[in-house]
């Protein structure tokens, strides 16, 4: 994603890490501690996700020296076991004079022959024309070289002012590469491009834009951005972020699915979809970033900082989490998730919780089934953050035997809040203080199990 804000250029930081893999120490009780984020600063989208050599990696766009959008690197974050991160050194950083000056944006990583390679969207200035630069690295992921010149840069169509964020992904022995387009007020677009050499593109023209049917019903928009295409269970999987011109003021929408297949289309290809929907219904989730895997295909996103004024994000200090790593998987023709397999591992000791009744806790999981309210409490009362199993309200005299329902799963570790609840998650935001307490009210308190969630031991 990007954006026309100002930029200082600043060398390359090392974030401030404990032992590597340990959860960051934060005497905020809001702060994420278990997920990929540092200890102060802005983070916001995901970027060339990648699981090189056995280690997973983590990009995202960061602000290590305040919690604003401005100044945009790549932060880093390792992983073997995606459990326990370790910070890495600051990966892209803008260069004056160079083409990402003004900020070094979203985009992937790819082993290109044995070269971990960086593909970004690099900007110079405020006019949010974007190039594609390429950046090098070892195995380790930890030094970069960033080259000057550029391998896409914009297309020559006056109906496109904006295009940003690649994503390669293979098809039928050959590699391609995709950006997000539009303009304010006008039809979103996927622009296609032939990459089997990184350093020579082709332009192949458009391979979806917002005039589609299914397209224009599941994922209107002004510019899709953050556009990622995977194979997922015989069927491609394209993934969109909606960006909105809305009473003069740009409005990130949410995330839409599009579910097609790819077609041959001469020396080009088209993405035919049938069917679409959200990838998340809450109102803190945007940008996420996929990584396709042989066996399975993970998701991260961003979820930003909801309700809290810049005076209280200011005093925090940081702003803008990654969200747990997400398994996706196809239910009944549309997309859905659930949380990566490895994350049963941060289940820890189970806490005493009785319905109705306020508990505490950094990080914990609730699982259970039928309907359940979350609700945050104070000495002002206690404020819904999120209902699982109905719409009709939690009845806690309900009977314990009516029918079977689907069970849900609620993670929730500082201020972030992830709702697994159904095939579409929930991802929303609530900010405990140091004399608040979570309460639990259940339909079924019999079937609801709640356990902190910690860091197992290696």
């Amino acid at each position: 994603m990007t954006t026309t804000s100002g930029l200082t250029a600043t060398d390359p930081a090392t974030f401030d890490s404990a032992a590597p893999g340990a959860p960051v120490e934060h005497a905020d009780p809001t702060f994420p501690s278990l997920h990929v984020r540092p200890p102060r600063g802005w983070v916001n989208d995901p970027n060339g996700v990648a699981l090189i050599d056995g280690t997973y990696h983590v990009f995202f766009q960061h602000n290590p020296d305040d919690p604003l959008h401005d100044a945009i690197r790549w932060g880093h974050a390792s992983s073997h076991d995606l459990l326990h991160w370790s910070e890495e050194p600051i990966a892209l950083a803008p260069r004056p004079g160079e083409l990402d000056s003004h900020g070094c944006w979203t985009g992937t990583v790819i082993d290109d022959g044995g070269v971990p390679t960086a593909v970004y969207s690099a900007v110079a200035d405020t006019s949010g024309r974007s190039a594609v630069l390429l950046a090098r690295s070892d195995r380790t992921l930890r030094t970069w070289v960033q080259e000057r010149t550029p391998v896409a840069g914009m297309p020559d169509d006056p109906a496109i002012t904006d295009v940003r964020d690649p994503f390669l992904f293979e098809f039928e022995g050959h590699r391609y590469a995709i950006q997000g387009a539009g303009r304010r007020g006008g039809t979103p677009s996927i622009l296609l491009y032939a990459c089997d050499d990184l350093e020579r593109w082709s332009e192949l023209g458009t391979l979806l834009n917002g005039e589609h049917p299914v397209a224009s019903e599941h994922a209107q928009a002004d510019i899709w951005e953050c556009p990622n295409l995977v194979h997922l269970d015989g069927r491609w999987i394209l993934i969109v972020s909606l960006w909105r011109w809305v009473q003069g003021k740009h409005a990130l929408t949410g995330v839409a699915h599009l579910v097609g297949d790819l077609v041959r289309d001469g020396a080009s290809l088209r993405f035919e979809p049938t069917s679409g929907g959200a990838v998340d219904d809450g109102p803190a989730f945007y940008a996420p970033q996929v990584l396709a895997l042989p066996e399975r295909a993970l998701l991260w996103a961003w979820s930003w900082e909801l309700g809290r004024s810049q005076e209280q994000v200011a005093q925090a200090g940081w702003a803008g989490v990654l969200t747990f790593p997400r398994e996706l998987y196809l239910d009944n023709g549309h997309l859905a998730s659930r949380p990566a397999d490895e994350l049963s591992r941060l289940r820890g000791a189970a806490l005493p919780w009785h319905n109705g009744s306020g508990f505490t806790a950094r990080a914990f999981e609730a699982t259970g089934t039928g309907p359940a309210q979350l609700l945050l409490g104070d000495g002002q009362g206690e404020r819904l953050v999120v209902e699982v199993g109905s719409d009709r309200g939690v009845d806690a005299g309900h009977s314990e035997h009516q029918q079977e329902q689907e069970p849900w799963r609620i993670l929730v570790d500082g201020s972030l809040v992830e709702v697994f609840a159904g095939p579409t998650p929930t991802t929303t935001r609530a900010y405990p203080s140091s004399d608040s307490s979570w309460v639990l009210r259940a339909a079924q308190p019999g079937q609801v199990r709640v356990h902190r969630l910690e860091l197992p031991e290696d």
